[in-house]
C-alpha cells in the first residue's frame, strides 16, 4: 500500500500500455507550467525503471520514469517517503566495509586520504563534473554543508535529464519531474521533501529544469477526461486518490 513504485506502475504503467500517456502532456505543474514542456510523450519514447549509464556510477541510477529523445525528462515518484533521498556516504557506519575509505562528514571537502572533495568522485562518479554546468554552487573552495547531502536524489535526477548519453550537458537538454502525494507532510510547508525541492530548484541556473506535480492533480485530470475510469475508481478505493 505504501510503495511509490507500485503506485507509479499502477498509474504510469497503465497509461503506457493503454496508449494514454499523452494525457500527461495536458497537465500543468504546481507553478502553472506545462509539466512535460513541449514533449510529445507516447509508449514509444517512455520507459519505467530506466537505468542511467552516463554518470559513472558503480550502480546506475534507476529512474521511475524516463522520456527519451532530443529532450529528456527524468521522472521521480514519491508517495509516503519522508524525504526525497539523501546521499549514502554520510550515513555509513564503522561496521560498513567501506567506512574508512568512503565515509563523508557531510561537507564537500577533502577528507581522510582522498584526493577528491567528494567520496563518490573518488571512485569515479561524475556528478561533480556536470554540477557546475547546471547549478549555481561555487565549488572551488569546497562547500559546507555539501548541497548533495540532503538533496542527492533530486540533483541526480536533474543530471540524468541534463546530461546526454554521450556526456554532453546543456541547460536545454531536458528537465526532471517530481510527483508526490500532497497529503504527505514531507511535501507540505517545512517538510523535508519540499525543502529539498526548493533548495535544488533555487540553485539551478535554469529553474524550470525541476518541476513538481501531485498524484492528486494527475488523477483529477484523468477523471475530467474520463480516461481509464476503472483505474481511477480503484485508485480511489486503494489509495484515496
Amino acid at each position: 500500500m505504501n510503495s511509490s513504485q507500485a503506485l507509479a506502475q499502477s498509474i504510469l504503467g497503465n497509461l503506457a500500455i493503454n496508449d494514454s500517456l499523452h494525457y500527461l502532456s495536458e497537465i500543468k505543474d504546481d507553478e502553472g507550467q506545462d509539466l512535460l514542456g513541449k514533449v510529445k510523450i507516447s509508449s514509444d519514447n517512455f520507459v519505467m525503471e530506466y537505468k542511467v549509464n552516463c554518470l559513472g556510477e558503480p550502480r546506475s541510477t534507476s529512474l521511475d520514469g524516463y522520456i527519451s529523445g532530443d529532450y529528456q525528462i527524468a521522472i521521480e515518484c514519491k508517495f509516503t517517503e519522508a524525504e526525497v533521498g539523501t546521499c549514502s556516504r554520510p550515513r555509513l557506519k564503522p561496521a560498513n566495509s567501506n567506512y574508512e575509505s568512503e565515509h563523508c562528514n557531510g561537507t564537500y571537502s577533502i577528507q581522510r586520504a582522498r584526493k577528491e572533495r567528494c567520496s563518490l568522485a573518488e571512485v569515479g562518479v561524475l556528478y561533480w563534473r556536470y554540477v557546475p554546468s547546471l547549478f549555481k554552487w561555487k565549488v572551488d573552495g569546497g562547500l559546507n554543508p555539501c548541497p548533495l547531502n540532503k538533496n542527492y536524489q533530486l540533483v541526480r535526477n536533474v543530471l540524468a535529464a541534463g546530461v546526454k548519453p554521450d556526456g554532453t550537458v546543456s541547460l536545454n537538454n531536458g528537465h526532471a519531474v517530481l510527483i508526490y502525494d500532497e497529503r504527505n507532510p514531507a511535501f507540505q510547508n517545512n517538510g523535508n521533501g519540499l525543502i529539498a525541492y526548493m533548495e535544488v530548484q533555487k540553485a539551478l541556473q535554469e529553474p524550470t529544469m525541476l518541476r513538481k506535480c501531485s498524484w492528486q492533480r494527475i488523477v483529477k485530470h484523468l477523471r475530467e477526461k474520463d480516461v481509464l475510469s476503472w483505474l481511477t475508481e480503484n485508485l480511489s478505493l486503494k489509495y484515496g486518490l
